[in-house]
């Protein structure tokens, strides 16, 4: 009976650190490697740098193009890119030119 009783007092003793391990290893686990750990961090982090740099890219572009518009918008085109644009969008060029057609950029 003094056994038993030493025994069960022994793994009573044994149960709270052991769920107390087991809880703690298991959100560690998870702060590294879950969804939304350290890792998955990173990676996101990668690819909000590839977005911002994509961003840019394209804010760029756009201020090209609507800077391009306001110079056709205005009363009196700008007669140099009314004639880019016409022979980049007809391929159309002056007697004896030779049209060839360039990639967008």
């Amino acid at each position: 009976m003094r056994i038993k009783r030493s025994v069960s007092r022994f793994f009573s003793v044994l149960v709270l650190p052991a769920v107390t391990v087991a809880v703690v290893s298991y959100f560690g686990a998870y702060a590294i490697w879950g969804s939304r750990g350290v890792l998955a961090l990173e990676d996101a982090q990668a690819q909000l740098g590839i977005q911002q740099a994509r961003l840019a890219q394209l804010q760029d572009n756009r201020a090209r193009l609507e800077h391009r518009i306001r110079l056709m918008e205005q009363s009196g085109a700008d007669p140099d890119l009314v004639e880019e644009l016409a022979r980049t969008r007809l391929m159309d060029g002056a007697p004896n030119q030779v049209a060839v057609p360039r990639q967008g950029h």
